[in-house]
C-alpha cells in the first residue's frame, strides 16, 4: 500500500473545528489546495483546474463575511467538497470526462450544490468521472495501490476522499459508480433511495436509474451530509431497532457473480456479524437475476442513447468507443422491448417488497463487488453486485471491510428497503463497528 496517498479525513471532525474555527479558512483552503497541489498529479482525481487557490480563497473570505462567528455558521461552514463532472457547479465548466465542447454540456448549477452551499460547503472542485458517467475510463488512480482502478464512473470523488483530498465528495449511480468505487478505495459510499436527492443540473445517463450519492471516511460523515442533502429527512426514523438486527443474505445465482476471493471474504464478514449478535438470515430475493440483468440494460442503453440523440448526432466523432457502443446498442433497442423491461421493473418492485418483508430482514447485505479493484486503468470493473438494488431505486451503502492478502480493499454493500434511508444508515453503524474492530 501507498501509505502516503491514503489519508481519509474525518467529515465529522473536520466540520466541528471549522465551525469552532480551528483553523481559519485562510489557513485551511492553503492546507487544502496545498494537499491537491501535492497528491492529486499522483491520482488525478481532480479535473486541472487554473487558478483552484485565488477562486477558493474568495469563496472563502465572501463566506467569512456572511457568517462571522463561525459558531453561528452552517453545518458544513468552510468543509471542501468535490463533486462529480456531470454535475453543474457555477462558475465551473463541465466536461463530463468527454471531449466534447463544455459550452454544449452547460447547464444551471444543479441543487445538490446549492444545497451543500447553503451548508456553507466549498466546492474544492470537479472530479473525474468515466465518460458521461459510463464505462469509458477516466486518469484517476486508486490511492491504495496506483496500478489499479479506483472504480467507476464516481472514480475521483472515491480517490479524493480516500487520499485525504476532501473528507466529503459527489458521485452518481447508474447501476454501481458509488458503490463499487467506495469498495475499491476503502471508504464508504452511500447511494440514497432513487429520487431522494434531485438530480436537477445533473447530465443524464439513464434516468430511470441515476441516484446522486456521497463519499466519507465513515459512516458518521454520511449521517451528517445526508440529512442536508435528501429530501424530507425524518430523524426520528434513525432509532435503533431495540433488538438484534437481522441481516438478510440473497439466496440463489445472484450471489454466484462475486469472485471466490469476495465470496470468501464475504462468508467471514458474516460470520463476525453474527458472532457480534446480529441475526444472519439467507433469503429468496432474486430468483430471476438473469431476466433482471437484461431488463436493466435494456432500460439503461435505450435511454442512454435518447439522453445523447443530439450531442451524438453532433460531436458523435468525439466520443470514446465504449460509449459509442452503448449508444449504438440503445439505437437498437425497440420502444416495445423498452416498455416491457419497465412494467417488469415495476412488478419486480412490487414483489421484492413483498418477499424482503414476509422474511422479517431489516437489511440485506451482500459484497459491494465482484472482488478487488482489477489491475489496470482500462475498466473500471464490474458493478453486477449493485444491479439489482439499481434496479429496484432500493438505498445502498459500501463499508469498508478489510482487504485481500494483497492489500486491496474489500467492501460489504448493506442495502435498505425502498425509503428507509435514515435506518439504514442508524442500522449499518453496527456492522461499521464490527468490521473495523475486526480489520
Amino acid at each position: 500500500m501507498e501509505e502516503s496517498l491514503v489519508r481519509p479525513r474525518s467529515l465529522v471532525r473536520e466540520a466541528a473545528e471549522l465551525r469552532a474555527g480551528r483553523p481559519g479558512l485562510a489557513v485551511h483552503v492553503d492546507r487544502l489546495c496545498g494537499r491537491i497541489e501535492q497528491v492529486d498529479p499522483l491520482i488525478h482525481a481532480f479535473v486541472p483546474e487554473p487558478g483552484r487557490p485565488e477562486r477558493l480563497h474568495a469563496e472563502a473570505r465572501a463566506l467569512a463575511a456572511r457568517y462571522p462567528d463561525p459558531a453561528a455558521a452552517p453545518p458544513l461552514y468552510g468543509v471542501a467538497v468535490g463533486i462529480k463532472d456531470i454535475v453543474h457547479v457555477d462558475g465551473l465548466p463541465t466536461h463530463a470526462g468527454s471531449a466534447l465542447p463544455p459550452g454544449v454540456l452547460a447547464g444551471p448549477q444543479a441543487v445538490v450544490v446549492d444545497r451543500l452551499r447553503a451548508a456553507g460547503a466549498l466546492v474544492a472542485g470537479k472530479t473525474v468521472t468515466a465518460e458521461f458517467a459510463g464505462t469509458a475510463p477516466g486518469p484517476t488512480r486508486n490511492p491504495h495501490h496506483s496500478g489499479h482502478t479506483p472504480g467507476g464512473s464516481s472514480s475521483g470523488s472515491a480517490a479524493a476522499v480516500a487520499a485525504g483530498l476532501v473528507p466529503l465528495a459527489i458521485g452518481t449511480q447508474t447501476v454501481g459508480s458509488v458503490i463499487r468505487p467506495a469498495a475499491y478505495c476503502a471508504v464508504v459510499g452511500f447511494r440514497p433511495t432513487y429520487g431522494r436527492i434531485p438530480v436537477d443540473g445533473v447530465i443524464p445517463n439513464a434516468p430511470s436509474f441515476d441516484t446522486l450519492g456521497l463519499f466519507t471516511a465513515d459512516l458518521a460523515g454520511a449521517a451528517l451530509a445526508a440529512p442536508l442533502l435528501c429530501d424530507d429527512w425524518r430523524a426520528e426514523e434513525a432509532r435503533p431497532a431495540g433488538r438484534p438486527t437481522v441481516l438478510g443474505v440473497p439466496a440463489g445465482p445472484y450471489l454466484e457473480r462475486a469472485l471466490p476471493e469476495a465470496r470468501k471474504a464475504f462468508d467471514e464478514q458474516l460470520e463476525l456479524l453474527a458472532e457480534a449478535g446480529l441475526t444472519v438470515r439467507r433469503i429468496d430475493l432474486l430468483p430471476d437475476f438473469t431476466d433482471l440483468v437484461r431488463q436493466l440494460q435494456t432500460i439503461n442503453r435505450f435511454e442512454q442513447a435518447r439522453t445523447h440523440a443530439d450531442w451524438f448526432a453532433r460531436f458523435g466523432g468525439l466520443y470514446r468507443p465504449e460509449t459509442v457502443a452503448g449508444i449504438r446498442h440503445g439505437q437498437a433497442v425497440q420502444p416495445e422491448d423498452y416498455a416491457a423491461a419497465l412494467h417488469a421493473r415495476a412488478h419486480l418492485r412490487g414483489r421484492l417488497a413483498e418477499a424482503w418483508a414476509a422474511s422479517g430482514a431489516d437489511l440485506v447485505v451482500a459484497p459491494a463487488a465482484t472482488g478487488p479493484a482489477p489491475s489496470g486503468l482500462g475498466s473500471t470493473g464490474e458493478a453486477v453486485m449493485s444491479l439489482p438494488w439499481s434496479y429496484a431505486g432500493l438505498p445502498a451503502l459500501s463499508l469498508p471491510a478489510g482487504t485481500t492478502a494483497d492489500g486491496l480493499p474489500l467492501g460489504l454493500q448493506v442495502v435498505g428497503p425502498a425509503g428507509a434511508d435514515e435506518r439504514l444508515l442508524a442500522q449499518a453503524a453496527v456492522l461499521e463497528r464490527v468490521l473495523g474492530a475486526c480489520g
